[in-house]
Protein backbone atom coordinates (compact mmCIF):
# COMPACT_ATOMS: atom_id res chain seq x y z
CA UNK A 1 0.00 0.00 0.00
CA UNK A 2 3.05 2.44 0.31
CA UNK A 3 3.65 1.82 -3.17
CA UNK A 4 4.33 4.87 -5.80
CA UNK A 5 0.72 4.45 -6.42
CA UNK A 6 -1.09 5.21 -3.26
CA UNK A 7 1.17 8.37 -3.52
CA UNK A 8 -0.27 9.54 -7.04
CA UNK A 9 -3.70 8.60 -5.97
CA UNK A 10 -5.68 11.48 -5.49
CA UNK A 11 -6.87 12.30 -1.88
CA UNK A 12 -10.61 12.37 -3.42
CA UNK A 13 -9.99 8.12 -4.47
CA UNK A 14 -8.47 7.75 -1.65
CA UNK A 15 -11.55 8.64 0.49
CA UNK A 16 -13.80 6.85 -1.77
CA UNK A 17 -11.74 3.83 -1.70
CA UNK A 18 -11.34 3.61 2.00
CA UNK A 19 -14.88 4.71 2.76
CA UNK A 20 -16.00 1.81 0.07
CA UNK A 21 -13.67 -0.59 2.51
CA UNK A 22 -15.53 0.46 5.37
CA UNK A 23 -19.08 0.03 3.88
CA UNK A 24 -17.15 -3.58 2.68
CA UNK A 25 -16.70 -4.55 6.10
CA UNK A 26 -19.96 -3.59 7.69
CA UNK A 27 -21.56 -5.63 4.75
CA UNK A 28 -19.39 -8.63 6.06
CA UNK A 29 -20.49 -8.58 9.28
CA UNK A 30 -24.01 -7.57 8.86
CA UNK A 31 -23.87 -10.65 6.37
CA UNK A 32 -22.13 -12.79 9.02
CA UNK A 33 -24.64 -11.51 11.49
CA UNK A 34 -27.59 -12.27 9.75
CA UNK A 35 -26.71 -15.84 9.11
CA UNK A 36 -25.61 -16.55 12.31
CA UNK A 37 -29.29 -15.09 13.49
CA UNK A 38 -31.19 -17.20 10.62
CA UNK A 39 -30.00 -20.33 12.29
CA UNK A 40 -30.05 -19.36 15.60
CA UNK A 41 -33.58 -17.49 15.63
CA UNK A 42 -35.19 -17.78 12.47
CA UNK A 43 -34.65 -21.45 11.79
CA UNK A 44 -34.42 -23.36 14.62
CA UNK A 45 -37.52 -21.15 16.03
CA UNK A 46 -39.10 -22.32 12.33
CA UNK A 47 -38.53 -25.94 13.09
CA UNK A 48 -40.40 -25.48 16.96
CA UNK A 49 -43.10 -23.46 14.86
CA UNK A 50 -43.57 -26.52 13.05
CA UNK A 51 -43.35 -28.95 15.52
CA UNK A 52 -45.58 -27.08 17.32
CA UNK A 53 -48.24 -26.98 14.61
CA UNK A 54 -48.51 -30.64 14.09
CA UNK A 55 -48.63 -31.36 17.85
CA UNK A 56 -51.37 -28.51 18.13
CA UNK A 57 -53.28 -30.88 15.40
CA UNK A 58 -52.41 -33.90 17.52
CA UNK A 59 -54.09 -32.66 20.73
CA UNK A 60 -57.07 -31.00 18.65
CA UNK A 61 -57.89 -33.76 16.70
CA UNK A 62 -58.27 -35.86 20.53
CA UNK A 63 -60.00 -33.46 22.06
CA UNK A 64 -62.72 -33.22 19.37
CA UNK A 65 -63.02 -36.98 19.38
CA UNK A 66 -63.65 -36.86 22.83
CA UNK A 67 -66.14 -33.82 23.02
CA UNK A 68 -67.64 -36.29 20.02
CA UNK A 69 -67.97 -39.22 22.05
CA UNK A 70 -69.04 -37.57 25.43
CA UNK A 71 -71.69 -36.02 22.96
CA UNK A 72 -72.82 -39.21 21.23
CA UNK A 73 -73.21 -40.60 24.75
CA UNK A 74 -75.22 -37.50 26.36
CA UNK A 75 -76.19 -34.84 23.92
CA UNK A 76 -76.73 -31.69 26.53
CA UNK A 77 -76.67 -28.63 25.33
CA UNK A 78 -73.22 -27.70 27.36
CA UNK A 79 -71.43 -31.00 25.58
CA UNK A 80 -72.70 -29.95 22.23
CA UNK A 81 -71.23 -26.31 22.83
CA UNK A 82 -67.63 -27.87 23.87
CA UNK A 83 -67.60 -30.31 20.82
CA UNK A 84 -68.49 -27.02 18.73
CA UNK A 85 -65.55 -25.42 19.80
CA UNK A 86 -62.97 -28.09 19.19
CA UNK A 87 -64.21 -28.40 15.98
CA UNK A 88 -63.34 -24.94 15.54
CA UNK A 89 -60.04 -25.53 16.66
CA UNK A 90 -59.71 -28.44 14.93
CA UNK A 91 -60.14 -26.49 12.11
CA UNK A 92 -58.21 -23.99 13.08
CA UNK A 93 -55.54 -26.28 13.52
CA UNK A 94 -55.87 -27.89 10.31
CA UNK A 95 -55.37 -24.25 8.57
CA UNK A 96 -52.24 -23.55 9.99
CA UNK A 97 -50.40 -26.44 8.95
CA UNK A 98 -47.55 -25.60 6.71
CA UNK A 99 -47.99 -26.09 2.90
CA UNK A 100 -44.40 -24.65 1.29
CA UNK A 101 -43.87 -27.99 -0.88
CA UNK A 102 -40.38 -26.57 -1.44
CA UNK A 103 -39.58 -25.35 2.39
CA UNK A 104 -41.74 -29.09 4.11
CA UNK A 105 -40.52 -31.42 1.08
CA UNK A 106 -42.39 -34.27 -1.01
CA UNK A 107 -42.94 -36.66 1.91
CA UNK A 108 -44.81 -34.55 4.78
CA UNK A 109 -46.68 -32.18 1.97
CA UNK A 110 -48.19 -35.26 0.50
CA UNK A 111 -49.39 -36.20 4.36
CA UNK A 112 -50.13 -33.17 5.51
CA UNK A 113 -52.53 -32.52 1.96
CA UNK A 114 -54.21 -35.98 2.54
CA UNK A 115 -54.70 -34.71 6.54
CA UNK A 116 -56.41 -32.05 5.00
CA UNK A 117 -58.43 -33.93 2.34
CA UNK A 118 -59.37 -36.91 5.24
CA UNK A 119 -60.78 -34.16 7.59
CA UNK A 120 -62.72 -32.89 5.15
CA UNK A 121 -64.46 -36.09 4.52
CA UNK A 122 -64.68 -36.59 8.08
CA UNK A 123 -66.25 -33.10 8.24
CA UNK A 124 -68.71 -33.73 5.98
CA UNK A 125 -69.75 -37.02 7.41
CA UNK A 126 -69.55 -35.77 10.58
CA UNK A 127 -71.75 -32.91 10.20
CA UNK A 128 -74.22 -34.83 8.34
CA UNK A 129 -74.85 -37.32 11.27
CA UNK A 130 -75.55 -34.70 13.37
CA UNK A 131 -78.81 -33.90 11.52
CA UNK A 132 -80.49 -37.51 11.88
CA UNK A 133 -81.82 -39.73 14.07
CA UNK A 134 -78.91 -41.41 16.17
CA UNK A 135 -81.40 -43.75 17.57
CA UNK A 136 -82.28 -45.29 14.87
CA UNK A 137 -80.31 -48.38 14.65
CA UNK A 138 -79.47 -48.18 10.49
CA UNK A 139 -77.41 -44.99 11.40
CA UNK A 140 -74.87 -46.70 13.65
CA UNK A 141 -72.95 -47.78 10.84
CA UNK A 142 -72.33 -43.91 9.89
CA UNK A 143 -71.30 -43.40 13.60
CA UNK A 144 -68.90 -45.96 13.88
CA UNK A 145 -67.33 -45.05 10.63
CA UNK A 146 -66.88 -41.72 11.85
CA UNK A 147 -65.28 -43.21 15.01
CA UNK A 148 -62.88 -45.45 12.78
CA UNK A 149 -62.23 -41.67 10.99
CA UNK A 150 -61.20 -40.10 13.85
CA UNK A 151 -59.26 -42.80 14.36
CA UNK A 152 -57.52 -42.63 11.35
CA UNK A 153 -57.01 -39.05 11.34
CA UNK A 154 -55.30 -39.25 14.53
CA UNK A 155 -53.05 -41.86 13.39
CA UNK A 156 -52.44 -39.65 10.50
CA UNK A 157 -51.62 -36.33 12.63
CA UNK A 158 -49.09 -38.84 14.85
CA UNK A 159 -47.31 -39.90 11.81
CA UNK A 160 -46.96 -36.51 10.47
CA UNK A 161 -45.84 -35.01 13.68
CA UNK A 162 -43.14 -37.87 14.50
CA UNK A 163 -42.03 -37.32 10.51
CA UNK A 164 -41.39 -33.40 11.48
CA UNK A 165 -40.05 -33.80 14.00
CA UNK A 166 -37.36 -36.44 12.66
CA UNK A 167 -36.93 -33.75 9.58
CA UNK A 168 -36.50 -30.81 11.71
CA UNK A 169 -34.31 -33.31 14.00
CA UNK A 170 -32.08 -33.87 11.37
CA UNK A 171 -31.94 -30.64 9.57
CA UNK A 172 -30.80 -29.18 12.99
CA UNK A 173 -28.12 -31.57 13.26
CA UNK A 174 -27.05 -30.92 9.55
CA UNK A 175 -26.69 -27.23 10.65
CA UNK A 176 -25.04 -27.61 13.71
CA UNK A 177 -21.65 -27.99 12.50
CA UNK A 178 -22.05 -24.74 10.41
CA UNK A 179 -23.62 -22.98 13.67
CA UNK A 180 -20.55 -24.13 15.67
CA UNK A 181 -17.84 -23.19 12.57
CA UNK A 182 -19.52 -19.95 12.56
CA UNK A 183 -17.33 -18.25 15.24
CA UNK A 184 -14.29 -19.03 14.08
CA UNK A 185 -15.25 -17.73 10.52
CA UNK A 186 -16.16 -14.23 11.85
CA UNK A 187 -13.00 -14.32 13.89
CA UNK A 188 -10.43 -14.96 11.13
CA UNK A 189 -12.96 -12.58 8.92
CA UNK A 190 -12.49 -9.89 11.50
CA UNK A 191 -9.09 -10.17 12.10
CA UNK A 192 -8.09 -10.20 8.31
CA UNK A 193 -10.29 -6.99 7.73
CA UNK A 194 -9.00 -5.44 11.12
CA UNK A 195 -5.45 -6.05 9.94
CA UNK A 196 -6.27 -4.84 5.82
CA UNK A 197 -7.80 -2.02 7.57
CA UNK A 198 -4.98 -1.22 9.97
CA UNK A 199 -2.79 -1.10 7.23
CA UNK A 200 -4.77 1.09 4.93
CA UNK A 201 -5.39 3.21 7.82
CA UNK A 202 -1.29 3.91 8.21
CA UNK A 203 -0.91 4.66 4.75
CA UNK A 204 -3.44 7.08 4.96
CA UNK A 205 -1.99 8.44 8.11
CA UNK A 206 1.02 8.55 6.18
CA UNK A 207 -0.04 10.14 3.23
CA UNK A 208 -2.79 12.77 4.40
CA UNK A 209 -2.51 13.21 8.28
CA UNK A 210 1.01 13.58 8.41
CA UNK A 211 1.83 16.00 6.21
CA UNK A 212 -1.78 18.15 7.32
CA UNK A 213 -0.27 18.12 10.55
CA UNK A 214 3.07 19.27 9.61
CA UNK A 215 1.40 21.82 7.02
CA UNK A 216 -0.51 23.48 10.35
CA UNK A 217 2.60 23.40 12.23
CA UNK A 218 3.96 25.72 9.66
CA UNK A 219 1.36 27.66 9.70
CA UNK A 220 1.46 28.76 13.32
CA UNK A 221 5.35 29.61 13.35
CA UNK A 222 4.32 31.62 10.16
CA UNK A 223 1.39 33.26 12.40
CA UNK A 224 4.28 33.98 15.27
CA UNK A 225 5.75 36.07 12.79
CA UNK A 226 8.49 33.46 11.96
CA UNK A 227 9.09 33.36 8.22
CA UNK A 228 12.74 31.17 8.28
CA UNK A 229 11.21 28.16 9.07
CA UNK A 230 12.48 25.08 7.24
CA UNK A 231 10.67 23.90 4.24
CA UNK A 232 7.42 21.52 4.70
CA UNK A 233 8.41 18.14 3.27
CA UNK A 234 6.08 16.01 1.02
CA UNK A 235 6.70 13.13 -1.07
CA UNK A 236 2.46 12.90 -2.43
CA UNK A 237 2.13 13.71 -5.74
CA UNK A 238 -1.05 14.35 -5.32
CA UNK A 239 -3.55 18.03 -4.46
CA UNK A 240 -1.65 17.55 -1.06
CA UNK A 241 1.52 17.99 -2.85
CA UNK A 242 0.77 20.62 -4.85
CA UNK A 243 -0.72 22.43 -1.95
CA UNK A 244 2.30 21.89 0.23
CA UNK A 245 5.05 23.52 -2.76
CA UNK A 246 2.06 26.31 -3.34
CA UNK A 247 2.94 26.88 1.03
CA UNK A 248 6.72 27.05 0.90
CA UNK A 249 6.34 29.42 -1.82
CA UNK A 250 4.25 31.30 -0.01
CA UNK A 251 6.01 31.57 2.95
CA UNK A 252 9.11 33.02 1.44
CA UNK A 253 7.14 35.51 -0.55
CA UNK A 254 5.60 37.11 2.54
CA UNK A 255 8.68 36.56 4.57
CA UNK A 256 10.18 38.88 2.16
CA UNK A 257 7.16 41.23 2.15
CA UNK A 258 6.68 41.19 6.30
CA UNK A 259 10.22 42.01 5.93
CA UNK A 260 9.72 44.88 3.86
CA UNK A 261 6.13 46.30 5.59
CA UNK A 262 8.39 45.94 8.78
CA UNK A 263 11.03 48.70 7.79
CA UNK A 264 8.00 50.57 6.57
CA UNK A 265 6.05 49.91 9.77
CA UNK A 266 9.49 51.23 11.72
CA UNK A 267 9.37 54.89 10.09
CA UNK A 268 5.59 55.46 10.70
CA UNK A 269 6.30 54.45 13.82
CA UNK A 270 8.93 57.55 14.01
CA UNK A 271 6.08 59.73 12.17
CA UNK A 272 3.47 59.00 14.50
CA UNK A 273 5.86 59.31 17.91
CA UNK A 274 6.37 62.96 16.46
CA UNK A 275 3.15 63.60 15.59
CA UNK A 276 2.22 62.46 19.45
CA UNK A 277 4.57 64.51 20.56
CA UNK A 278 2.96 67.16 18.88
CA UNK A 279 -0.50 66.67 20.13
CA UNK A 280 0.58 66.56 23.42
CA UNK A 281 2.00 69.83 23.14
CA UNK A 282 -0.89 71.43 21.95
CA UNK A 283 -2.43 69.92 24.62
CA UNK A 284 -0.16 71.67 26.85
CA UNK A 285 -1.32 74.60 25.47
CA UNK A 286 -4.72 74.16 25.77
CA UNK A 287 -4.25 73.72 29.24
CA UNK A 288 -2.20 76.96 29.65
CA UNK A 289 -4.94 78.96 27.57
CA UNK A 290 -7.30 77.31 30.05
CA UNK A 291 -5.59 78.33 33.08
CA UNK A 292 -4.91 81.52 31.65
CA UNK A 293 -9.01 81.79 31.22
CA UNK A 294 -9.35 80.78 35.02
CA UNK A 295 -7.35 83.09 36.24
CA UNK A 296 -9.14 85.65 35.05
CA UNK A 297 -12.27 84.92 36.90
CA UNK A 298 -11.67 86.14 40.48
CA UNK A 299 -13.24 84.69 43.11
CA UNK A 300 -12.43 86.80 45.59
CA UNK A 301 -14.91 89.22 43.27
CA UNK A 302 -17.79 86.83 44.08
CA UNK A 303 -17.31 86.61 47.37
CA UNK A 304 -16.02 90.29 48.32
CA UNK A 305 -20.07 91.28 45.88
CA UNK A 306 -21.85 88.61 48.37
CA UNK A 307 -20.41 90.55 51.58
CA UNK A 308 -21.48 93.46 49.90
CA UNK A 309 -25.08 92.31 49.60
CA UNK A 310 -24.83 90.46 52.90
CA UNK A 311 -23.78 93.76 54.57
CA UNK A 312 -26.66 95.58 52.36
CA UNK A 313 -29.16 93.22 53.77
CA UNK A 314 -27.66 94.09 57.74
CA UNK A 315 -28.39 97.70 57.36
CA UNK A 316 -31.74 96.87 56.12
CA UNK A 317 -32.23 94.87 58.75
CA UNK A 318 -33.27 91.65 56.68
CA UNK A 319 -31.40 88.96 58.79
CA UNK A 320 -33.22 86.16 56.43
CA UNK A 321 -31.59 87.63 53.46
CA UNK A 322 -28.17 87.99 55.15
CA UNK A 323 -28.36 84.43 56.76
CA UNK A 324 -29.30 83.06 52.86
CA UNK A 325 -26.40 85.13 51.13
CA UNK A 326 -23.91 84.23 53.80
CA UNK A 327 -24.89 80.55 53.11
CA UNK A 328 -24.35 80.83 49.45
CA UNK A 329 -21.33 82.37 50.05
CA UNK A 330 -20.08 79.56 51.85
CA UNK A 331 -20.75 76.84 49.35
CA UNK A 332 -19.00 79.32 46.97
CA UNK A 333 -16.16 79.29 48.79
CA UNK A 334 -16.11 75.63 49.52
CA UNK A 335 -16.11 74.76 46.03
CA UNK A 336 -13.33 76.95 45.02
CA UNK A 337 -11.20 76.63 47.44
CA UNK A 338 -11.36 73.40 48.71
CA UNK A 339 -8.17 71.51 47.23
CA UNK A 340 -7.54 69.08 50.09
CA UNK A 341 -7.89 65.46 49.21
CA UNK A 342 -10.06 64.48 52.49
CA UNK A 343 -11.56 67.43 54.49
CA UNK A 344 -12.46 67.06 58.57
CA UNK A 345 -16.33 65.71 58.35
CA UNK A 346 -17.58 69.22 60.75
CA UNK A 347 -16.69 71.20 57.45
CA UNK A 348 -18.62 68.75 55.11
CA UNK A 349 -21.85 68.75 57.16
CA UNK A 350 -21.32 72.61 57.93
CA UNK A 351 -21.49 72.60 53.66
CA UNK A 352 -24.45 70.35 54.21
CA UNK A 353 -26.11 72.05 56.39
CA UNK A 354 -25.52 75.55 54.50
CA UNK A 355 -27.09 73.75 51.73
CA UNK A 356 -30.31 72.34 53.47
CA UNK A 357 -31.09 76.18 55.25
CA UNK A 358 -31.07 77.42 51.29
CA UNK A 359 -33.27 74.54 50.03
CA UNK A 360 -35.79 74.73 52.95
CA UNK A 361 -36.22 78.89 52.26
CA UNK A 362 -36.88 77.59 48.60
CA UNK A 363 -38.91 74.56 49.46
CA UNK A 364 -40.43 75.86 52.57
CA UNK A 365 -42.18 73.44 54.80
CA UNK A 366 -42.63 70.82 52.15
CA UNK A 367 -38.68 69.90 52.88
CA UNK A 368 -37.59 68.37 56.12
CA UNK A 369 -34.47 67.73 57.10
CA UNK A 370 -33.00 65.56 60.22
CA UNK A 371 -29.05 64.79 60.67
CA UNK A 372 -27.82 62.15 63.48
CA UNK A 373 -24.15 62.20 63.72
CA UNK A 374 -22.70 60.02 66.16
CA UNK A 375 -19.21 60.57 65.70
CA UNK A 376 -16.27 63.17 66.39
CA UNK A 377 -16.92 65.75 63.57
CA UNK A 378 -13.62 67.14 64.07
CA UNK A 379 -11.81 63.84 64.91
CA UNK A 380 -12.94 62.15 61.43
CA UNK A 381 -11.33 62.93 57.65
CA UNK A 382 -13.62 62.21 54.71
CA UNK A 383 -13.22 63.05 51.21
CA UNK A 384 -14.99 66.58 49.80
CA UNK A 385 -18.08 67.02 48.14
CA UNK A 386 -19.58 63.86 49.35
CA UNK A 387 -22.70 64.97 51.17
CA UNK A 388 -24.22 68.04 49.82
CA UNK A 389 -24.17 66.10 45.99
CA UNK A 390 -26.21 63.13 47.95
CA UNK A 391 -28.38 65.57 49.68
CA UNK A 392 -28.90 67.63 46.20
CA UNK A 393 -29.48 64.22 44.29
CA UNK A 394 -32.74 63.36 46.54
CA UNK A 395 -34.19 66.57 46.24
CA UNK A 396 -34.13 66.78 42.63
CA UNK A 397 -35.37 63.42 41.57
CA UNK A 398 -36.91 62.42 44.98
CA UNK A 399 -38.35 65.16 46.73
CA UNK A 400 -39.23 67.69 44.38
CA UNK A 401 -41.66 65.91 42.19
CA UNK A 402 -43.41 65.08 44.94
CA UNK A 403 -46.85 67.47 45.55
CA UNK A 404 -46.15 66.80 49.05
CA UNK A 405 -42.42 67.13 49.60
CA UNK A 406 -40.72 64.75 52.31
CA UNK A 407 -37.96 64.19 54.55
CA UNK A 408 -34.37 63.65 54.44
CA UNK A 409 -32.17 61.83 56.63
CA UNK A 410 -28.40 61.94 57.41
CA UNK A 411 -26.73 59.16 59.67
CA UNK A 412 -23.53 59.15 60.40
CA UNK A 413 -22.24 56.52 62.59
CA UNK A 414 -18.76 54.82 63.04
CA UNK A 415 -17.89 51.08 63.91
CA UNK A 416 -14.67 49.76 64.55
CA UNK A 417 -12.13 51.35 61.54
CA UNK A 418 -15.49 51.66 59.24
CA UNK A 419 -17.48 55.26 58.94
CA UNK A 420 -21.27 54.33 57.55
CA UNK A 421 -22.99 57.23 55.96
CA UNK A 422 -26.87 56.63 55.38
CA UNK A 423 -28.86 59.67 53.04
CA UNK A 424 -32.27 58.43 53.02
CA UNK A 425 -35.21 60.50 51.17
CA UNK A 426 -39.14 59.60 51.13
CA UNK A 427 -39.31 60.94 47.76
CA UNK A 428 -40.72 59.09 44.65
CA UNK A 429 -38.71 56.42 44.42
CA UNK A 430 -37.58 54.24 41.47
CA UNK A 431 -39.11 51.40 39.49
CA UNK A 432 -36.23 47.92 39.71
CA UNK A 433 -35.41 48.94 35.69
CA UNK A 434 -34.35 52.13 36.43
CA UNK A 435 -33.12 51.75 39.70
CA UNK A 436 -30.92 48.54 37.60
CA UNK A 437 -30.13 51.32 35.17
CA UNK A 438 -28.82 54.14 37.46
CA UNK A 439 -26.30 51.14 39.12
CA UNK A 440 -25.35 50.36 35.59
CA UNK A 441 -24.37 53.75 35.07
CA UNK A 442 -22.19 54.17 38.21
CA UNK A 443 -19.98 51.22 37.22
CA UNK A 444 -19.78 51.69 33.27
CA UNK A 445 -19.59 54.17 30.65
CA UNK A 446 -22.75 55.51 30.12
CA UNK A 447 -23.81 58.97 31.82
CA UNK A 448 -27.73 59.03 32.82
CA UNK A 449 -28.73 62.59 33.61
CA UNK A 450 -30.09 61.30 37.40
CA UNK A 451 -26.11 60.19 38.44
CA UNK A 452 -23.65 62.50 37.24
CA UNK A 453 -23.47 63.60 40.72
CA UNK A 454 -23.72 60.36 42.59
CA UNK A 455 -21.31 58.83 39.73
CA UNK A 456 -18.89 61.41 40.45
CA UNK A 457 -19.19 60.78 44.39
CA UNK A 458 -18.90 56.62 43.10
CA UNK A 459 -16.22 57.18 41.57
CA UNK A 460 -14.31 59.50 43.99
CA UNK A 461 -14.82 56.88 46.52
CA UNK A 462 -13.46 53.93 45.03
CA UNK A 463 -10.45 55.68 44.22
CA UNK A 464 -9.90 56.67 47.68
CA UNK A 465 -10.65 53.53 49.47
CA UNK A 466 -10.15 50.27 47.92
CA UNK A 467 -12.21 48.39 50.69
CA UNK A 468 -15.45 50.68 50.22
CA UNK A 469 -19.01 49.90 49.53
CA UNK A 470 -21.67 51.84 47.82
CA UNK A 471 -25.31 50.33 47.57
CA UNK A 472 -28.56 51.90 46.49
CA UNK A 473 -31.95 51.11 47.10
CA UNK A 474 -35.56 52.52 46.14
CA UNK A 475 -38.98 51.50 46.37
CA UNK A 476 -41.52 53.11 44.56
CA UNK A 477 -43.68 55.97 46.56
CA UNK A 478 -41.46 54.95 49.79
CA UNK A 479 -38.67 56.62 49.17
CA UNK A 480 -34.71 55.88 48.08
CA UNK A 481 -31.58 55.06 50.62
CA UNK A 482 -27.70 55.33 49.69
CA UNK A 483 -25.63 53.71 52.20
CA UNK A 484 -22.18 53.81 52.18
CA UNK A 485 -19.01 52.39 54.30
CA UNK A 486 -15.62 53.96 54.57
CA UNK A 487 -12.71 51.78 55.78
CA UNK A 488 -11.10 55.08 57.44
CA UNK A 489 -7.46 52.98 57.71
CA UNK A 490 -6.96 53.70 54.66
CA UNK A 491 -7.35 57.31 55.21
Amino acid sequence: MSGRWLKELTIKKKIVAFTGFVFLIIFIAVFLAFLTMKFSVFDFRNILDENDLTNQLTVCLKEEAEAFETYMKNDKEENRRNLLRAVADSGKAIERLPQNFFEMGEERYARTQAIIRAYRVYADCRDEFMDVDREDERNLDKLYRIYDMQSYLRQYANNLMNLTISEGNEDYQNKIPVFRAMPYVIGMTGIILLVIMICWSRSLNRTIVAPMLSLADAARKIAENDFYIDDVEVVNEDELGELVHAFNKMKYATGEYISALEGQRETLDLLHARELEQLEMEKKLEAIRLEVLKSQIKPHFLFNTLNVIAGMANLEDAQTTEKMIQALSNLFRYNLKTTDVYVPLAKEIKVLEDYMYLQQMRFGTRITYELICDVNRDAVLVPPFIFQPLAENAIIHGLSPKESGGRILVHIRKEMENLFITVRDTGVGMEEEELSALLNSLTGEEMQTRGIGLKNVYERIKKLYRDSEFEISSNVGEGTTIQIRLDLSET
